[in-house]
């Protein structure tokens, strides 16, 4: 029997290739699709998880007259003061304010890390508090505790 010897070449010969133009125009619709799936991938899920515009981890609460929130020792915040909680600060002092009787010159103009005052607008209400050095504000309190009257 006679053996068949294949033998390969091991030269090639090389095609030359032209490098392929990629339009600029394909990377920028890629870039608008990808934008496009972020936002609507987003807006569906905060309809999905019933989104709110309460800060993230905040919590809600059950307001109802005679319920107190917030720290109970009061020691940090000694001063108190009571009112109807409205939203908007003054010239970029408080979050909130108090109205309280002898008109805007006796508001008290509120923030607070502790309580989640958004959701005590409109109510009646007593807060303790730290008075804040204020330039514009009568007077500025950081809220730690929030009795609902």
């Amino acid at each position: 029997m006679e053996e068949k010897k294949e033998t390969s070449s091991l030269m090639h010969d090389l095609k030359e290739t032209k490098p392929t133009a990629t339009s600029p125009m394909k990377y920028v619709g890629i870039f608008l699709v990808v934008i496009l799936l972020g936002v609507a991938s987003g807006y569906g899920l905060t309809k999905v998880m019933g989104g709110s515009n309460h800060a993230a981890g905040a919590p809600t609460y059950s307001v109802s007259t005679g319920k107190t929130f917030g720290v109970t020792d009061t020691k940090d915040y000694p001063d108190t003061a009571e009112g109807t909680l409205q939203a908007g600060g003054i010239d970029g002092e408080g979050a909130y304010h108090l109205v309280r009787p002898g008109g805007a010159s006796q508001n008290v103009y509120m923030t607070s890390s502790v309580v989640d005052l958004s959701q005590f607008i409109g109510k009646k209400v007593k807060v303790w508090g730290s008075t804040q050095t204020a330039q514009h504000a009568g007077w500025l309190m950081d809220v730690g505790k929030v009795e609902v009257e």
